[in-house]
């Protein structure tokens, strides 16, 4: 006997129907997985060759009873345009049985939806009755399993209609609530994991605004504690939490597949372990295409672990709500994936998307970009193009957090914007330095260089160890310093008033390039080909090395003043560049003459080739990121000359 049964039988009224409400909640998820059987013993029909469908864990997940559901991509064959399946009978025989325990909770209601519904159970159930056996053609398999409104209706709309006025009868029945979810038939020790997930869902709850949804029920089924919230309207935009002992499981289904890996990801960050995710097809649900469902898993080591799981997953369902339409918006102004990582954040920061949507959204972006002068952004320049990935994620996070902020607060749009404006200016204002990459590609320039003069004086280029590890410190520095390089040619894309400055920071990256090359030479060295180094021709070196890092520090500090420089410049700030600048020239004069020392001890010293060979490869490697430290140099004092009003280079030494 049903439970059900029992409890009608017993006459207690006000207990039966939660407990119909429960059955029919339980036969919801049978009949989701029998038409999720049907559909995919449809496909494996259609296509013989294409692998069988894994539904293990559908079936587990829908307890129900029907191994034989499991084998009916197998038994299945189409020809002549019909999907033959012998299970059909039972098929529709527990179709029908489980649509019937799905009305039972309408049965004796005078409403006039609950009604209707009704009458189409009845409509539905006969058509069942009178299926030929073991045949389906194209127009009875659109009847089972079509989803599309607007259209005929079908057993698979049938189910989700029942299923949305269970949720609500359900709402209205309970007569308890733990912190706005609605509950029932709960055991003493649910209420506090109920509260834990209402505590985070509580927190967040603001920042979907006045958008309907966030609904929370929750009951008892058998050891299984049951947590729905109704995240939205789609058909296959579904959340479940299911909580048995420590073991708390979510099967999650979205439409969409970024969405979905976007929530993915954030529940990650608490622990979850996914399994099953996949895409699944259904007639008429999501346009035809794919929809992506998926199992996370959270094994909890006692009922504070879980409380903290339920309180994470709480406070993070806000953000699926319109998370799609807050995406395409951001996809106007960035690259796709920049949309995502931007999203993310926000959700980080527990600010969400929807007071960016409800403020104006990309419009306040654009309006923003255009109300700043063209010398910063032209008709059709997207954000990322102008100010570089980096600088955009951060302006519009910070857009969205300030949105959101200030939609709470109850502030107008048009103080939104103004707001945004002033953001946006600030932003501009820090990326339009265009000294800014060059200071940092100076950097490591400079740290090069001092990696150079410290190995020779703790004498690494006889410690194979030191000198390997320097070398390979050395190429990440390297590195960095070429994707400024990438940087900034990017922005010179866009802009040509970024193209003296390409031309810079071209000519310091040779440096930095013949000092990373000075480095790995001298690993070599270490390795097998120092013999004939004396203490001369060490001091010879460490001099050398001494002057290449007087130009590395004087050309970043000639950086540092020309970004302060222009025509209001004071007299003693200019003079300060010029002589940085000319000291780089010196520099570079006596690393000419050193390493004509250096050479020269080398030949009179070392008379193994190789070491011979290495040695004056490793002096010229040095005494090359001087020159073009000083062809810097000198492009940088014209660059300064124009920004200052003396467009007259002088006469080079």
């Amino acid at each position: 006997m049903e439970k059900v049964d029992v409890v009608a039988a017993l006459g207690q009224s006000k207990l039966l129907l939660p407990a119909r409400i429960k059955s029919a909640l339980a036969a919801n998820d049978r009949l989701k997985f029998a038409l999720t059987a049907l559909q995919a013993a449809a496909a494996h029909a259609a296509d013989g060759s294409a692998p069988l469908a894994d539904l293990r864990r559908d079936y587990a997940a829908a307890h129900t009873n029907a191994p034989w559901m499991l084998e009916m991509q197998e038994a299945a064959w189409s020809e002549g345009g019909k999907l033959h399946l012998p299970d059909l009978p039972r098929l529709g025989k527990l179709l029908g049985d489980d649509i019937r325990l799905m009305a039972r909770p309408l049965e004796g209601s005078a409403d006039a939806a609950h009604l209707a519904l009704l009458a189409r159970v009845g409509h539905w159930c006969d058509w069942l009755d009178r299926l030929n056996a073991g045949v389906l053609d194209d127009a009875q398999m659109v009847a089972l399993t079509g989803g599309r409104r607007g259209e005929d209706d079908t057993i698979h709309i049938l189910v989700m209609d029942l299923h949305k006025s269970l949720n609500r009868m359900a709402a209205d029945m309970s007569d308890d609530t733990v912190d706005g979810a609605h509950v029932w038939q709960l055991e003493a020790g649910d209420r506090p994991r109920v509260a834990a997930f209402m505590r985070g869902l509580n927190r967040t709850r603001k920042l979907k605004f006045d958008h309907p949804g966030l609904d929370t029920a929750a009951t008892r089924d058998g050891a299984r504690l049951l947590i729905q919230n109704d995240i939205g309207t789609n058909d296959a935009h579904v959340l479940v939490i299911q909580m048995e002992g420590l073991s708390i499981t979510l099967i999650y289904s979205d439409l969409h597949e970024r969405r979905f890996a976007f929530f993915q990801e954030l529940l990650v960050e608490i622990g979850a372990q996914w399994s099953g995710v996949g895409a699944r097809r259904s007639v008429g649900l999501n346009a035809g295409a794919d929809y992506v469902v998926g199992t996370a898993r959270f094994d909890c080591a006692d009922t504070v672990a879980a409380d903290a799981v339920l309180e994470g997953l709480g406070a993070r369902i806000v953000f699926l709500i319109d998370w799609n339409r807050a995406r395409k918006r951001l996809n106007r102004l960035v690259a796709k994936p920049l949309s995502v990582a931007v999203l993310t954040e926000a959700a980080h920061r527990e600010a969400g998307h929807m007071g960016w949507l409800m403020a104006g959204a990309e419009q306040l972006v654009f309006d923003a970009m255009e109300a700043l002068s063209p010398d910063h952004f032209r008709v059709g320049d997207r954000l990322d193009g102008v100010l570089g990935e980096a600088e955009a994620r951060d302006f519009l996070t910070e857009a969205l957090l300030l949105s959101s902020n200030a939609m709470q607060a109850g502030q107008t749009a048009a103080l939104v914007a103004d707001q945004i404006r002033l953001l946006l200016s600030r932003h501009v204002g820090r990326h339009r330095d265009e000294f800014a990459l060059l200071g940092e590609h100076a950097a490591f320039c400079q740290a090069l260089a001092e990696g150079v003069r410290d190995a020779l004086a703790h004498g690494h280029e006889t410690d194979v160890k030191a000198a390997r590890k320097l070398s390979e410190r050395a190429k990440v520095w390297e590195r960095k310093a070429d994707h400024l390089v990438m940087r900034l040619r990017d922005q010179a894309a866009g802009n040509a008033r970024w193209l003296p400055f390409l031309r810079l920071i071209e000519c310091a990256d040779d440096a930095a390039d013949e000092l990373e090359e000075a480095v790995f030479v001298l690993s070599l060295i270490a390795e097998h080909d120092h013999h004939g180094w004396n203490e001369e021709l060490r001091a010879a070196l460490r001099r050398l090395a001494d002057k290449v890092l007087d130009a590395a520090q004087d050309h970043v500090k000639a950086l540092a003043v020309a970004r302060t420089l222009n025509e209001a410049s004071l007299a003693e700030d200019q003079d300060e560049f010029l002589a940085a600048c000319w000291r780089v020239v010196n520099a570079e004069k006596l690393c000419d003459a050193l390493t004509r020392d250096v050479r020269r001890l080398f030949v009179r010293h070392v008379s193994d080739a190789a070491a011979l060979s290495l040695g004056t490869d490793f002096a010229a490697a040095l005494e090359a990121s001087t020159d073009a430290l000083l062809r810097t140099g000198y492009a940088m004092r014209g660059l300064v000359f124009t920004r200052v009003g003396a467009d007259h280079q002088g006469r080079r030494a």
